[in-house]
């Protein structure tokens, strides 16, 4: 991803708002009434490509600069970006709480 914080956490919002929509889409439109094994093994999938996303936006740089001996900025890098992420979520989840979204 970017050096920039607010944009990395900005995109594991934007994919995790985007990935929510085609789920809520799928789930009135492309389900079946029917229990299948199949459900399990899409679940499980879409969690392990969410976790290898959210690992590339959250530690691609912050492990590039770790290996380019920028120790210190590694870490800064990736705590901004968890700490900011958190505000965003946080702000997000107190608007769903307060019914202004």
């Amino acid at each position: 991803m970017t050096k920039n914080p607010f944009l990395n956490s900005l995109a594991a919002f934007t994919y995790i708002f985007l990935l929510s929509i085609f789920m809520n889409w799928g789930s009135k439109n492309l389900a079946s009434t029917q229990d299948t094994f199949l459900a399990p093994i899409a679940a499980i999938s879409m969690f392990t490509l969410s976790a290898a996303v959210m690992f590339y936006i959250f530690c691609y740089q912050p492990i590039q600069l770790y290996f380019d001996n920028k120790k210190k900025v590694a870490v800064k890098l990736f705590l901004q970006t968890v700490a900011i992420f958190a505000a965003i979520t946080i702000t997000f989840v107190s608007l769903l709480f307060a019914k202004i979204i």
